[in-house]
Parts: C-alpha cells; structure tokens; sequence
C-alpha cells in the first residue's frame, strides 16, 4: 500500500489569514495521523505565509508517524533541516516568491549542488527526494545525485487526466519504472486528488508515498477531516 503524507501547509494558511492559533497546526498534525495519515508533510518558505519555522520545531516534537520537510535548500533551510532531523527532506527548487512548487529540478544543471546538499543530509541519517518531472534526464541525473527517492511532480499528470487518463499517466509510469531500475524509490504530489489519485497508484506500481495538502485539507471542509484520509487512504490501496 503507497503510503499517505498529509501536507499541512493549508492549515497554517488558514490560521494565519486571521493571526492567533485558530486553527492551531499542531492539533491538526496529531489528528491526521489519530485518523490514518502515515506521515506529515510541510513546506516552509521563507516569508512564513503558510508553515512557519516554528511550527516546523514544535510539529517536529510531537509527530509519532514519518516527518517529511520540503523546500528549497537555502542556506536558513538547511539549518533547520539540520536542526529538527527529520525523517525525509524532499528537495524542490522552489524561488521564494512562487505561489506554490511550479518545476521539478533539472537534475544535470544542479548535479554538483544537488550532491553536496544530499550528502550532508545523509551523513545525518536524513532519507532524501528530489522533486522531478518525468524526462529521462532528470531521473537518470537525480541517481547521481545519491538521492534516495525522487518525488514525480504529477500537476501535468492532474491536467490531462480528464481529456486522456492513459496519455496523460503513461510517462509517470515509464519515469517510475526508469527510477526503479536506477534503485532508487518514488514519491509523487501536486494536485492529486479523489478523482485522479487511484487511477495514478494503479498505473504507477511501487509508489513509496504520495503527498497531497491542498485537494486534501480542501475536501475535508466537506466531509470532516477524519472521513477525508480514510477516503484517501482507500484509494490507494490496490
């Protein structure tokens, strides 16, 4: 079974359109995973306008299942990264003021950079992905880096998906199955949701993870938070 990360992001967004603690991120980390999430995601950037450093320290206290940090690898990232050791930092070469995570890294441009950030955090016992799209290159490229994952950045995958299901999976699948004989895992994320995310777990056997927030926390004002992972968490089963 792919493994469910719910990114919080969303929540932190919330609570700071008004200030104050409503809702309060931490409570909303502990209840994902009380109500089946396998790990938390979050997605710090450096304006704070969702997840904040903090919340990353104190969510880093009380998270039970696996703590996965995205982000760019500034170097105030990296410090943190170090500071709270998580389970799996997920690399995504992200400017400071993009609305949300946009591309996947040209694996070969940023090779050098890539081995010396992923080497440090390995050397720490931090598991690594790389945030990439599906050309051959960059999954080829990402193997040299020494990552131990690359995260598929499936936002053209959620596109097509209504006009050519096949089309539009078919080079996730073939990204994938490169990845695999390369050694190394695979995660995916980026509008994944309750209408395309079975039909991309089936399509695209051996996925680790999936990491999905927006659909997610979007969903939940519907039918309850609780209700909402069970019914993500179905879908990825096979």
């Amino acid at each position: 079974m792919t493994r469910l990360s719910v990114n919080i992001n969303k929540i932190a967004s919330l609570r700071n359109a008004r200030g104050g603690d409503i809702p309060n991120v931490l409570e909303a980390a502990k209840n994902c995973e009380k109500f089946g999430a396998e790990g938390i995601t979050v997605h710090p950037r450096p304006d704070e306008r969702h997840i904040r450093y903090q919340d990353v320290r104190d969510i880093s206290q009380i998270v039970t299942t696996e703590f996965n940090i995205e982000g760019y690898p500034s170097k105030e990232f990296i410090e943190l990264v170090f500071e709270i050791i998580p389970d799996q930092v997920t690399l995504v070469p992200d400017p400071p003021d993009a609305l949300t995570s946009n591309e996947g890294w040209d694996t070969r441009k940023h090779l050098n950079f890539l081995k010396e950030v992923i080497s440090g955090f390995q050397a720490k016992g931090i598991r690594t992905s790389i945030f990439v799209d599906t050309r051959e290159s960059n999954i080829i490229y990402a193997a040299k880096t020494g990552t131990n994952r690359v995260e598929l950045y499936t936002e053209a995958y959620a596109c097509k998906y209504d006009l050519n299901r096949s089309g539009a999976v078919e080079p996730f699948s073939k990204a994938a199955a490169k990845a695999r004989e390369l050694g190394l895992e695979v995660n995916a994320g980026h509008d994944l949701n309750l209408e395309n995310l079975k039909y991309f777990n089936v399509q695209v056997p051996g996925l680790a993870e999936v990491s999905i927030g927006h659909a997610l926390i979007s969903d939940a004002l519907y039918y309850g938070l609780e209700n909402t992972i069970q019914m993500y968490k179905r879908l990825l089963k096979h």
